[in-house]
């Protein structure tokens, strides 16, 4: 567990989406409400469109960048980086720390100094760095409202979507267990080790 937790969030990503199309399929269906008439907007994706990187296996990589006359030692941003900034209520500080967490060595000439010390300049350049080298860590959807024609973009929190496909799953599944063993009087147990082709064979019987 904790070394898939070591894992980029782009990787770990690139695997949840593996995963998806796995237990669920390709095709991801995905809605959206847009921002200038709140209609709301239906759309399809596929796995295989939304992973941008191979799948490699966990490791903590260490990267050096030089902007002018600092050196800087980093790594990519993993689920440890984002536990520790979960419930935060300010959006500057929670993406302050990550920085901080991600920043292993800063120095100005061969003299080390704290992260403190970064101008604005060098931590827009560590920021474009991590996300060159984690392409991954932020899949945005362009959308087009068919009501208004307005263009805006999301993100695709992978981990979300998976989340609450299988909420949804579980919730029909305890559904079909309870009309079946209202009407049968069977068991949870043997309910549950049906096939879904036979289950769902029972409750078009029932309904």
């Amino acid at each position: 567990m904790a070394t898939l937790a070591a894992m980029s969030i782009g990787q770990r990503d690139a695997h949840l989406l593996t995963l998806r199309e796995i237990t669920f399929g390709e095709q991801m269906n995905g809605w959206a409400e847009c921002p200038q008439c709140s209609e709301r907007l239906e759309f399809t994706m596929k796995t295989s469109q939304m992973r941008l990187v191979e799948l490699q296996q966990a490791e903590a990589e260490e990267y050096i960048i030089k902007i002018g006359e600092w050196q800087l030692q980093y790594r990519l941003p993993n689920s440890w980086d984002l536990a520790a900034i979960v419930g935060s209520q300010d959006y500057e500080q929670a993406a302050r720390q990550l920085r901080q967490r991600c920043l292993l060595k800063a120095s100005l000439s061969g003299e080390e100094r704290s992260y403190n010390h970064l101008p604005e300049e060098v931590i827009e350049k560590i920021v474009e760095a991590i996300a060159a080298q984690d392409p991954q860590i932020e899949i945005l959807l362009d959308l087009d409202c068919p009501a208004c024609g307005h263009n805006w973009q999301v993100m695709l929190d992978i981990v979300w979507f998976i989340w609450k496909e299988i909420s949804a799953k579980a919730q029909r599944i305890l559904q079909e267990v309870h009309v079946l063993a209202r009407f049968y009087g069977w068991r949870e147990a043997d309910i549950l080790s049906m096939s879904t082709l036979r289950r769902q064979y029972y409750l078009s019987l029932v309904g």
